[in-house]
């Protein structure tokens, strides 16, 4: 059996499994940004495609590897894979659904507490020998608690859950919006009230995105969703930087429209130092708390999804539908 991988050698070879269908393969492997070209030459006869969840996997580039029957995101992206032309040609895409949910989260509420606590103007400020000046300072502007926050999740599959299990222990107020309501008994179950989106929007301090990027959801959150935010309140997104309008939010946070934002993604990637949230205004620049997109990459969820694309390469190879199939092929079809 021949595996095409486009992402990090180094990686991929760490958290591979001890099992003997990885043990035999053929793996080659290429960095992302290799040609389309390129990867046709090297893959040619590869009959799995293991891609990291950002790279790109074109039309061209499926319709080029004749025997391929599985491409699977090693994350829970894939939107850059053209899933229709693998739907067309019968190729199974998998992505590895829910394996980061909990790191996600833990991120999402570091992300909360960071702008709330201020945590990098406090770090600078101590370092440069004015941590009274700083305890003062905040003694009489205030410090808002997690516990004291109406906090509201933009989407609520399996990140917005886990998000909310663990905000629920802080005390937090939760609402959320979802293309489709749930159930009373899951709602209560997870501690959350429904609101509109605009209403979601209007009433919370924190406001956190948790929506894959479709069509839909691509600038959502933009200037007419800001202006609908409290002055006070923060945006928080660990989803993808799609999902924001950059040049919206950055007139947001000069403004004063809202107060800041915590960020573990921001498009494109990678993020240079001219993007317009980067490049802010020194007297507004502390009010967005970057992380260099790290939520979903603990040990643990690198571990839980390289065994599940094994496990999926298992089941493909014994002719068994795979799991978490995201472009509704049902069965390959045989060459």
């Amino acid at each position: 059996m021949k595996v095409l991988v486009i992402g990090n050698e180094d990686r991929y070879r760490k958290y591979m499994p001890d099992r003997e269908i990885a043990n035999e393969a053929e793996i080659t492997y290429c960095p992302i940004g290799t040609s389309d070209e390129e990867l046709i030459e090297k893959g040619k006869d590869a009959q799995i495609l293991l891609v990291d969840a950002i790279a790109r996997v074109s039309k061209k580039l499926i319709e080029h590897l004749p025997n391929l029957c599985l491409i699977h995101s090693e994350g829970v992206g894939y939107n850059a894979i053209d899933i229709q032309a693998a739907k067309e040609r019968g190729i199974y895409v998998c992505n590895n659904k829910g394996m980061n949910a909990g790191a996600v989260a833990e991120q999402t509420i570091l992300l909360m507490l960071g702008v709330l606590r201020e945590v990098v103007t406090g770090d600078r400020n101590v370092r440069d020998g004015l941590q009274i000046q700083t305890k003062e300072k905040a003694m009489v502007e205030g410090i808002i608690e997690l516990a004291d926050c109406k906090i509201g999740l933009i989407g609520f599959g399996d990140i917005a859950k886990e998000t909310a299990k663990r905000l629920h222990s802080f005390d937090c107020e939760l609402y959320y919006n979802s293309r489709t309501r749930l159930s009373k008994e899951v709602e209560n179950k997870h501690h959350v009230t429904y609101l509109e989106l605009d209403e979601l929007a209007a009433a919370c301090d924190i406001i956190s995105i948790h929506v894959p990027v479709t069509n839909v959801t691509t600038g959502m959150i933009n200037e007419q969703f800001l202006r609908k935010m409290k002055k006070t309140a923060f945006l928080i997104n660990t989803a993808r930087g799609e999902i924001v309008d950059n040049l919206a939010l950055r007139e947001a946070i000069i403004s004063g429209d809202i107060k800041g934002a915590g960020l573990d993604t921001v498009y494109p990637e990678p993020m240079e130092k001219d993007n317009p949230l980067v490049n802010l205004p020194i007297e507004v620049a502390n009010r967005v708390l970057f992380s260099p997109h790290i939520g979903g990459i603990t040990s643990s969820t690198f571990y839980r999804a390289h065994k599940n694309m094994w496990s999926n390469i298992e089941a493909v190879m014994n002719d068994q539908r795979p799991n978490y199939v995201v472009n509704g092929v049902l069965k390959i079809r045989k060459s």
